[in-house]
């Protein structure tokens, strides 16, 4: 029987496309934080394979060649791991924390530069994605009711952690089978799904969303929208309503700039902005004011959670950082230093070396894929990932949530091939 193009036909298509559909069943058993990890590190073994048996495979089946972006994820993903010995070595922390320090590495920033490294190498076809979420979407539509349910009827929020959390981890609430939360200050119910809490679960609506707008079938396309903003929605995220008016139209935008349409339809919204420059300005005043007060207790943590990683980087760790995660004093409710923002982060626990390693190839990446999107599809919903990570880097740290949207990373290395004239995927 002939394949469709909606149908995995090598492994690496298969373990993608079965791996997403399975999202539910893995986070029903505490599964999704160590899946993650496997399949990428399980892919990048595949990858390697591909190019040591290259000259033996049939053309159709060897791995492409890889861009000057592409190498630069690799090299700077690997350039972390140096920093963080780099950084124990600094403040003598043993060997002991070096490793769990270095399984972290492989669990959070080295999946960055796997993934983009398997959409990049691998003929993966970007509809075969597409047409998973889109099949998780229909799942998500069946499970939302109990969700909205739960909190009604006195279900209790968390039903139980996996004790798969015994392997290890950042927390509990990765290992968490949680059917809501309640807002501190409102008492009101508030949804995260199958992410580790709600700003995270708007973040993989937001790239569920973006692929759902790609697929070719009518039906699965409505599904995978309206399954991507219900869980954007439900989880309340501030983040996640920014990212919905902004990444696409730019995507849409950035990859349309060589139609005279785009720059006839941008040159009276450039003069209505020059002649209105300072009622814009008062009114985006108001709704970063607005933004931060939706909710202000949130907003203040992270602000200062932001200032202590900043001053304590300057003081004491300006180059390597310190290696590991701290915790922050009862100010920040003993968050973690430079959480909810992966600079910051990257500052204190890696310092301006590591800030770099990352900055280079995002930067490289967003400016090569801005270039391509209007001639490339690919390369157009690859950007609109790029943009994402951009977005909820100011918001998330992106190493430890790698684990829930590297469909994403995929799609990003999809649209970094070099080889643009390949088959239509």
């Amino acid at each position: 029987m002939v394949q469709t193009n909606d149908h995995p036909q090598s492994f690496a298509e298969r373990l993608i496309y079965g791996s997403i559909i399975s999202t539910w069943a893995l986070w029903l058993v505490g599964g999704l934080y160590i899946a993650g990890p496997v399949i990428g590190w399980i892919l990048a073994a595949n990858v390697a394979w591909k190019y040591y048996m290259a000259p033996g495979l049939p053309e159709a089946e060897r791995p492409n060649s890889l861009g000057t972006s592409v190498w630069l994820w690799i090299v700077g993903m690997m350039a972390l791991l140096i920093i963080l010995w780099i950084g124990h070595s600094n403040f003598a922390l043993g060997i002991g924390a070096t490793v769990k320090s270095s399984i972290g590495w492989a669990k959070g920033w080295a999946l960055l530069g796997i993934f983009i490294l398997v959409g990049a190498a691998v003929k993966v076809r970007s509809q075969i994605i597409y047409r998973a979420i889109c099949k998780l979407g229909v799942q998500t539509l069946i499970l939302i009711p109990i969700f909205l349910i739960a909190p009604a009827i006195g279900l209790p929020e968390t039903l139980y952690v996996s004790p798969l959390k015994i392997i290890g981890g950042p927390g509990p609430e990765y290992f968490a089978t949680t059917l809501y939360t309640l807002e501190p200050g409102s008492g009101m119910p508030r949804w995260q799904f199958f992410a580790p809490w709600s700003p995270a679960a708007g973040m993989v609506a937001l790239v569920h969303i973006i692929c759902a707008v790609e697929e070719k079938s009518l039906k699965w396309k409505v599904i995978g929208i309206t399954a991507g903003l219900l869980v954007a929605l439900l989880s309340q995220s501030r983040l996640a309503l920014v990212a919905i008016v902004v990444i696409l139209p730019m995507s849409f935008c950035i990859s349309r700039l060589n139609k005279p349409a785009i720059w006839f339809l941008a040159a009276p919204a450039l003069l209505f902005a020059g002649l209105f420059s300072a009622n814009i300005a008062q009114s985006l005043g108001e709704m970063q004011s607005n933004f931060e007060g939706a909710r202000a207790d949130s907003s203040r943590v992270r602000a200062t959670l932001g200032r202590i990683a900043v001053d304590r980087w300057q003081e004491e760790a300006p180059v390597f950082g310190h290696g590991v995660v701290e915790r922050g004093p009862h100010l920040v409710e003993y968050m973690p230093i430079g959480s909810h923002h992966s600079w910051y982060g990257l500052l204190f626990v890696k310092g301006l070396a590591g800030l770099l390693s990352f900055a280079l190839p995002i930067v490289l990446s967003t400016a090569v894929l801005g270039k391509n999107a209007y001639r490339n599809p690919r390369a157009r919903v690859g950007l609109s990932m790029v943009l994402l990570l951009l977005l909820y880097s100011f918001g998330e740290n992106l190493e430890i949530l790698a684990y829930l949207y590297w469909p994403a990373l995929i799609l990003i290395g999809v649209g970094l091939r070099r080889n643009q004239l390949e088959a239509p995927s």
